[in-house]
């Protein structure tokens, strides 16, 4: 099953890293997309615009709406902590997130679809919702349904060299997964400043 490119390319190049993975026709250009680009050459962001680019990336790499997005920030806000890294734990451990992670798709889209397709269970209980939030000590599985095994064991074959993060135990014989904790920010490495989002809904 080959990875999905095309649009998700461009918005890469957009902004400049790979938010949707390692894509080979990914590549830093010292001018804009589209035809008048070279011409045109790269502006200058504003302080506002660099905030917002953040914002986007983050969003664009999650798969997460806008409204969507501002819920996170609202409830990290709300919570004692740094807004910033409990931004990126609370958006690290979406269920298609956690799938994801545990190599169970090979994209965060396919693992979102096999979440909003019934073939992922939590806890021995189906869940649906790609957005479900989870905690340390649940257990994720891939439904024991025929269809739900050989779909999984197809995207296996694409992320063998997955290396599941520290915080998640993983077996990957039986498609199970386990959160044993929250995750860290050095261990989510984001790709963005998460701290210029905060400045950014902080305005």
């Amino acid at each position: 099953m080959a990875r999905y490119t095309g649009p998700r390319d461009k918005v890469s190049r957009r902004f400049g890293v790979e938010l949707f993975g390692p894509s080979k026709s990914f590549a830093r250009r010292p001018f804009p997309p589209g035809q008048h680009g070279v011409r045109a050459g790269r502006k200058k962001k504003s302080d506002y615009g660099v905030m917002l680019a953040e914002k986007q990336k983050l969003r664009f790499q999650y798969g997460v709406l806008e409204g969507q997005f501002r819920k996170y920030y609202e409830e990290a806000s709300r919570r004692r902590g740094i807004t910033g890294e409990i931004l990126l734990q609370l958006l690290e451990l979406r269920l298609d997130n956690v799938v994801y992670r545990l190599g169970f798709a090979n994209t965060r889209a396919a693992a979102r679809q096999m979440v909003s397709h019934g073939h992922v269970t939590v806890n021995g209980r189906k869940v649906n919702v790609a957005s479900f939030n989870c905690s340390p000590g649940d257990v994720i599985a891939v439904a024991p349904k025929a269809a739900s095994q050989t779909l999984v064991t197809r995207y296996a074959d694409l992320t063998q060299t997955v290396v599941v993060p520290d915080w998640m135990e993983c077996d990957k014989d039986k498609f199970t997964g386990k959160i044993s904790r929250v995750p860290t920010k050095e261990e989510i490495a984001p790709i963005v400043n998460e701290q210029l989002i905060v400045e950014l809904y902080s305005r």
